[in-house]
């Protein structure tokens, strides 16, 4: 088997020492090649350039933004039998769909079981989600959480760990603001009439999904990796509704009960549009300011060893 390994050294939880650890321990069982990305975008480079050469497997040792470059440039000409399977070991500060795959949190572990999973010939299919061009393998939103996205993105910008404390202090300053100027979101779905008013607007491809530690949160309970996408949209950004939303995601049951949400789960494309330009996130990377999105749901779009 040839392999390549896609190592971020800029990951909140990874160190050269453990990537050497990590390395080696793939190399004593594969044919692998190792790379550090170096600047944004460049894990995509080397993920399209591996299913040029035909390479079996992509591992990526990162946090969820490696991830998600690695799996576009995997899939930047569409799924299909050339493309490589992932491999992931987390090393970022969420991990989230690593967590969503069952992946164990600690990085030797990780490896451990992934090397079990190469020698047992184990991986799965998975769906994805794509938000216009770009490849999304946990959620995309648009709105209050792609401003709380941005906020974090400068902030490690400015030598700032993504800790679960910064994300709440983070959410609670955007939500001010954003209750202040709410942005006014339409979300179209086939054979319904279009939800206007939205405030806040989540696609999943997948539940749970967190960014707040161990904490999972379910917006989409009934949403997987086999099935379409899960669309959860907020019409209120009032601190009763927030308050009770908060809550209720973070039991098993998700949200309930609460007029101001509306929940679809199975569904196989919708668009999301504004007047104004909102910003948008994908897989917790902020991607600028978007007017018009269209969402669609890929089944079997990418397997994974795990």
């Amino acid at each position: 088997m040839r392999a390549l390994l896609v190592a971020n050294p800029s990951a909140t939880t990874t160190t050269a020492a453990g990537q050497d650890v990590i390395a080696h321990a793939l190399a004593s069982e594969i044919k692998l090649d190792v790379v550090a990305t170096r600047y944004r975008g460049h894990a995509a480079e080397l993920a399209a350039r591996a299913r040029a050469e035909a390479v079996d497997l992509v591992v990526v040792l990162g946090g969820d933004g490696t991830v998600n470059e690695a799996l576009n440039g995997l899939l930047a000409e569409g799924p299909g039998e050339g493309v490589p399977a992932l491999g992931v070991v987390p090393g970022g500060s969420a991990n989230v769909f690593a967590r969503a795959l069952g992946v164990p949190r600690e990085p030797l572990e990780a490896t451990h079981t992934l090397l079990g999973a190469i020698a047992g010939g184990r991986s799965r299919t998975v769906g994805l989600g794509r938000a216009d061009e770009r490849w999304f393998s946990f959620n995309a939103g648009l709105g209050w959480d792609a401003d709380v996205i941005a906020s974090m993105e400068r902030a490690r910008g400015r030598g700032h760990d993504a800790t679960p404390a910064r994300y709440v202090a983070t959410s609670i300053r955007r939500w001010t603001r954003a209750r202040l100027d709410p942005p006014d979101l339409t979300v179209e779905l086939a054979g319904e009439e279009p939800i206007r008013g939205v405030r806040l607007a989540l696609v999943s491809n997948t539940d749970p999904w967190t960014y707040l530690g161990p904490r999972p949160v379910r917006t989409n309970p009934g949403c997987s990796f086999e099935d379409g996408l899960g669309v959860f949209a907020l019409r209120s950004l009032g601190l009763p509704t927030v308050l009770r939303l908060v809550h209720q995601v973070m039991r098993r049951d998700g949200a309930t009960g609460l007029r101001s949400v509306v929940r679809r789960d199975d569904v196989p494309a919708l668009r999301i549009t504004s007047d104004e330009p909102v910003n948008l996130q994908v897989d917790g990377d902020h991607l600028g300011q978007r007017s018009d999105v269209e969402f669609v749901a890929v089944p079997d779009a990418l397997r994974v060893v795990v």
